[in-house]
């Protein structure tokens, strides 16, 4: 199967310890025979056939045997454990560069809490196949067929009365199994889906008490950890069905060996101490044989577990960021649209998008809500790619530019502020981590985010809470513009990255912004009116669809949907006050 092949070919690096402990592991089993076997002898010579000599260096040998055992034991728990860390440090590894490297398209599709799960519970199952399972599985077996040599070797006919339960045993066993795995998948399934109603809650709980929904979230949550509750005691009735069945079979093991065994022992058929060295020998056939059920229920979780960290793994993103065909690292900010088209599963998002910046120039997008303006940005960024149509950059597809060289040119500031737990300091250098501090307050001035940054307990180095907690909504902008323009990129996009502004705060930056303006091919998405009219193109969309284009002036006097929001916000100036504000 596909998740053994996978762990063994993480166990290759490590298989010269992992072989090491398995040796180990045999050496233990075989010594465990040594102690009852000596046990019979010491009844046999010492305490029926009076021969005092032997006692003592009978003693020592099983004190030595119990010694050994001791120390092998625990230095292949240590190589187990210490493989076992290692095999999870690698794959956990291989796993968070696999989602750096995975696109928009599936985070879109797939919750957090199953990512938090495939990085956390999923590979502690991992971790607890290799460490324990493995070992338990390797040493029960073969303590099971060193006793079962033993036994053997004492009486043939007691051995095989004791066999004849065993099968029953192992059919069993196996039901079980099969039983129980789809309530693995199940109790998966259910506890990703509580993970992710426990993290949206911690992530919105601002939300939740801005609009009293407590109670709401309450009875969400309960429902989630209903159903984990009910997943699990599905899987516990499963257990409940076959444990009984699994005990009473096993310690009918130890019925036929009183029964049968005192009959041959009365009858002379073997000594009283074979009897005491096969009774002894017994946990180490019906150990194994129940342990093999929960064995059997580990491997069935790893199974389980595995295969979603193994889909995690063999996910491959529709634009590698690495892939590139054209080797070019600086542009100089030329951008064309042509007949661009984007399809999101059967319904257009955008629809024969055509336009072009030149370098230097400002493109501002306009429009109502859902209409196309971000997933422009978005196919400008490679975070998506067109479904018709082509994005050229400098005269160059795009789609043979190398994803990370592309972002390496273009500096966001995004809708959504995201800062980290971190340093004001940090998260403004955060795509430049080598950066000057002097140039880290060169960028903050300019967003006209210092002043408030010194007035902080710790200045730059003030650390702020998960996304930005303690900060304004206008502060953060302001970090998040701090750090587009820290970049220095040919090309930057400020997206509606005023909004949450005063119009004079605004008006600074703009003020500020125009001198970087000059080298840069600017794309400003605004529903302000006043953020935009000064732009050489402005880009109004609808549906989609690009439904108007031109000036600020040009676009007053076409009378259309920009000129009606202009109106709205500015007021029905008369012509000349008109005139006037536009030249401004």
């Amino acid at each position: 199967m596909k998740p053994y092949r996978w762990i063994l070919d993480h166990l290759k690096v490590h298989w010269f310890k992992y072989m090491s402990g398995l040796l180990m592991a045999l050496l233990v089993s075989f010594l465990s025979i040594v102690n009852p076997k000596l046990l019979g002898r010491i009844i046999d010579d010492v305490i029926k056939g009076e021969n005092r000599t032997i006692l003592l260096p009978i003693l020592l040998i099983m004190l030595g045997v119990t010694i050994l055992k001791s120390l092998l034991r625990y230095n292949f728990q240590v190589i187990f454990e210490k493989v076992s860390q290692d095999v999870i440090f690698e794959i956990r590894k291989r796993m968070y560069q696999k989602l750096q490297l995975l696109d928009f398209e599936f985070y879109d599709n797939t919750r957090t809490g199953d990512i938090m799960s495939r990085m956390t519970g999923d590979l502690e199952a991992v971790r607890h196949f290799v460490a324990g399972v493995i070992r338990m599985f390797f040493e029960n077996a073969t303590l099971f067929i060193f006793a079962l040599i033993v036994m053997i070797s004492i009486n043939v006919y007691l051995t095989l009365c004791l066999v004849i339960v065993i099968p029953l045993i192992i059919f069993f066993a196996q039901k079980l199994v099969k039983d129980v795995t789809p309530t693995f998948k199940n109790i998966r399934e259910k506890l990703s889906a509580l993970n992710s109603v426990v993290q949206e809650n911690i992530k919105g709980n601002r939300v939740v008490k801005a609009f009293v929904s407590e109670d709401f979230e309450k009875k969400k949550f309960h429902e989630a950890n209903e159903a984990f509750k009910k997943a699990n005691l599905e899987s516990a009735h499963v257990w409940q069905k076959y444990l009984p069945v699994l005990d009473v079979l096993g310690s009918s093991l130890s019925i036929v060996v009183i029964v049968i065994g005192g009959i041959f022992v009365i009858n002379e058929l073997m000594t009283f101490g074979e009897f005491i060295t096969f009774n002894s020998l017994l946990w180490a056939v019906n150990n194994p044989l129940r342990t093999l059920g929960w064995l059997l229920n580990d491997t069935q979780n790893f199974l389980a577990r595995s295969e979603k960290i193994i889909s995690l793994l063999e996910s491959s993103p529709k634009i590698d960021p690495e892939k590139e065909i054209i080797k070019k690292t600086v542009y100089e900010g030329n951008v064309e649209f042509k007949d661009v088209s984007l399809k999101y599963e059967e319904e257009y998002i955008l629809y024969d998008v055509s336009f072009k910046a030149q370098k230097g120039s400002t493109i501002a997008l306009v429009g109502p809500t859902g209409s196309g303006k971000t997933s422009i940005i978005n196919l400008m960024c490679r975070f998506y790619d067109a479904t018709e149509g082509a994005i050229l950059f400098d005269r160059y597809n795009i789609k043979n530019i190398s994803a990370k060289q592309l972002r390496n040119n273009i500096s966001i500031a995004m809708q959504d502020v995201f800062l980290f737990s971190d340093t004001i300091e940090n998260n403004i250098a955060f795509g430049v981590p080598n950066i000057s501090t002097e140039q880290i307050i060169e960028a903050a001035k300019i967003a006209k985010a210092h002043d408030f940054i010194t007035k902080l307990p710790q200045g730059y180095k003030t650390i702020i809470g998960e996304q930005g907690v303690g900060l304004s909504g206008g502060q953060k902008q302001r970090v998040s513009l701090a750090r587009a323009i820290i970049k220095n990129t040919p090309i930057m996009i400020l997206d509606d990255t005023t909004s949450a502004l005063d119009t004079e705060t605004e008006y600074e930056i703009q003020k500020s912004l125009k001198q970087l303006y000059t080298e840069k091919t600017v794309f400003i998405i605004s529903h302000r009116i006043s953020s935009v009219k000064d732009a050489d193109l402005i880009l109004v969309l609808d549906n989609g669809k690009i439904i108007e284009r031109g000036t600020h002036q040009e676009l007053l006097d076409h009378n259309g949907y920009y000129a009606h929001v202009f109106i709205n916000q500015m007021g029905n100036f008369n012509d000349e006050e008109e005139a006037r504000y536009a030249k401004e």
